[in-house]
């Protein structure tokens, strides 16, 4: 475009290809959205992008092309990990491009731009409905508990039976046996006490879930490896993983801070393994099991 350097005619190319790219991820988002709510408030975040790419297109003077894997990335990821999830990473990628906007706010319609950029991330991603999220409190207590009883469990149980596969096959009842009273135990929480607007059945569901997954990944390497301190390393990695890993989808699905509460879970969780452990090296002298 005449009047305007190479270095600002590539941002704005950069920015335009973003816009058209969100305009369709948010339109691909709409069509699988499970409400009306939701549906409507995609649309019209992914109209808004479109209108974007048309303002920066008057500036550069060429439409741009969508990126069609990151469109399929994001639509794979909402599938997943829930559409308020793939939105919130997305708009924190866009944090960096809003900063951009402000620099170019120059020019003509791009100040509007990044105003609008900014109230769908502070208000209408907010609004967003998105049952993952709503029942994050009963995926927390599943794996919370399922983290810390199981890995303590095992723990003790591997100094003090010494046997992959014994400790695999208590650790197995036991964690299946806790999932099921914790499920019960989240029902009656849910229908009769502190969650009483929420399903119950549903509540449940994730609780249990969430405890099984947890037991069925930490007691994996029991099945899998002879020696029972390399396993039970395995396991408490497995278990770091999956706190970090959790933590980060709450951190960006709430826009919340990641490290305090992943290092008060680890913290929790390997404190009750090295007391479990204390525990097992106590019983395994007063049976005298051999290592």
């Amino acid at each position: 475009m005449p009047g305007m350097d190479a270095s600002t005619l590539q941002r704005l190319r950069r920015a335009q290809r973003a816009e058209i790219t969100e305009h369709r991820i948010y339109h691909a988002l709409a069509d699988r959205a499970g409400s009306d709510h939701n549906r409507s408030l995609l649309r019209q975040i992914g109209d808004d992008e479109r209108r974007h790419h048309d303002v920066l297109a008057r500036h550069t003077g060429t439409p741009a092309r969508p990126r069609v894997l990151l469109v399929v990335w994001y639509t794979v990821l909402a599938r997943v990990l829930g559409v308020t999830f793939a939105l919130r990473l997305m708009e924190r990628s866009e944090g960096a491009a809003q900063l951009g906007y402000r620099e170019l706010a120059h020019l003509e319609g791009v100040a509007q731009i990044a105003d609008e950029e900014q109230e769908h991330e502070q208000r209408l991603l907010g609004m967003l409905e998105d049952q993952r999220l709503e029942y994050a409190g009963s995926v927390v207590l599943g794996l919370n508990d399922a983290l810390v009883e199981l890995t303590g469990a095992l723990a003790g149980l591997s100094l003090a039976l010494a046997d992959t596969r014994i400790v695999a096959a208590a650790g197995l009842v036991t964690g299946v046996a806790a999932a099921l009273s914790m499920a019960a135990s989240e029902y009656l929480a849910s229908r009769h006490g502190r969650d009483a607007g929420a399903d119950a059945g549903v509540a449940a569901l994730y609780t249990g879930g969430a405890y099984l997954m947890a037991v069925a990944l930490l007691i994996l390497p029991f099945f899998l490896v002879d020696r029972v301190f390399v396993a039970l390393a395995s396991t408490l990695a497995i278990a770091v993983a999956i706190i970090a890993g959790f933590n980060w989808y709450l951190a960006v699905a709430r826009d919340d801070r990641f490290w305090p509460r992943f290092l008060e879970m680890a913290a929790i969780s390997l404190g009750v393994a090295a007391v479990s452990f204390g525990i097992g090296w106590v019983v395994r002298g007063v049976l005298g099991i051999e290592v």
